[in-house]
Order: C-alpha cells, then sequence, then structure tokens
C-alpha cells in the first residue's frame, strides 16, 4: 500500500507540470494560459451541460477531460495552428504520458490510458463531447484573451469544426463564439 501511494504522490508531482505548461492562448490580463486552466474551464464547461446529456456517462465524459492533455506535462503544448500536414501530436503525447503514469500502478496506468485512447480515437460518444467542448473552451478563451496584434483570429473560423459540429447545442455554442471571433478578425485584419 505505501509503495502505491508513493507512485500516486509521484504521479501528482508530475503532472503538477500542468500549471507551468503555458499554451498560446492568453487570458483576459494578458498572460499566457496553462495547460491546468484549460482543462479546469473544459470540465467546468460539462457540468454545466449535463442535463442536456442525459445519455452520456457524466463521470466518464470529465475523465477524459481530465486526462485528455496529461502528456503535456513532459514535452508541453504544440498549438493547432503550429501543427503542420502529416504531424501526429498524438504519437508524442502518449509516449510522454506512459512516462507521466509509470509511478501508478498497472490498473491506474491502463484506466488512464484507456480513457486518453478514447479521447485521441474519438472512439465514443462521450470522446467525441470531449473534443467538441476542448475545441469550443479553446475558441472561447481566443475571443477573452488579451492576445498580441498579429494573432490569427482567421484561423479560428475553421478549427476543429469537424469536432464541434457535434450536435445542435455544440454547434450553437460555436456560431455564437464565431461571432466573436468574426468581429475580433475584422478589428484585426486577419479576415
Amino acid at each position: 500500500m505505501v509503495n502505491e501511494l508513493e507512485g500516486i504522490l509521484s504521479f501528482l508531482r508530475g503532472a503538477e507540470q500542468l500549471k507551468n505548461t503555458l499554451r498560446t492562448s492568453r487570458t483576459s490580463s494578458g498572460r499566457h494560459e496553462s495547460t491546468a486552466e484549460h482543462t479546469w474551464r473544459l470540465c467546468l464547461t460539462i457540468l454545466l451541460f449535463e442535463d442536456q446529456y442525459k445519455d452520456i456517462d457524466i463521470l466518464k465524459l470529465v475523465k477524459i477531460c481530465v486526462v485528455h492533455d496529461l502528456g503535456e506535462a513532459i514535452s508541453g503544448d504544440i498549438a493547432a495552428i503550429d501543427q503542420f500536414e502529416g504531424m501526429d501530436k498524438g504519437v508524442d503525447e502518449r509516449k510522454d504520458l506512459e512516462v507521466l503514469i509509470s509511478p501508478l500502478s498497472e490498473t491506474l496506468q491502463n484506466e488512464i490510458l484507456a480513457l486518453w485512447d478514447e479521447y485521441e480515437n474519438a472512439s465514443s460518444k462521450e470522446a467525441l463531447l470531449a473534443k467538441a467542448f476542448d475545441k469550443l473552451e479553446t475558441l472561447l478563451q481566443h475571443t477573452q484573451g488579451k492576445n498580441p496584434k498579429d494573432f490569427n483570429y482567421g484561423f479560428n473560423l475553421t478549427y476543429g469544426k469537424k469536432y464541434t459540429d457535434y450536435d445542435q447545442i455544440t454547434s450553437k455554442l460555436r456560431a455564437l463564439i464565431d461571432e466573436d471571433t468574426e468581429r475580433l478578425a475584422q478589428d484585426n485584419g486577419t479576415i
């Protein structure tokens, strides 16, 4: 039991790096947000829509959201706009996740990897919804953040659309966020 507890503490110490892992998104005060902050608001968003998704296992959805970016604690985040054709960010991120969870019991490792794989492969209703809200949270942050003058708002108008078109709710949220994005893009001269 002591070894298992030590393994959990070791994992949690490693996962703490998500607080230091900065994304390109900026907060309303202008500082870069951390992956941990992104994950927190993603989970908060999920809780707000629980009643609209009676056919979804909300606990599983929250678990998927909690683990979806854990691998970034090792090598950091690569912004969508910086990813290139043929790049498989997921392969490296999964390897990093395996390193991060190595202090955990095999049972916990398998659970976390299964949730992460489900998200990465969009292989369930919960994973698809997690991807939709993950993209929506990012887009929302881009409309709230104090971004640099050359921020590419135009990119956001197509980013993640295949996921945010998950259903009527996510599509309507996307449309509302896109209104703000279009306004910011016009003000910024990026469309």
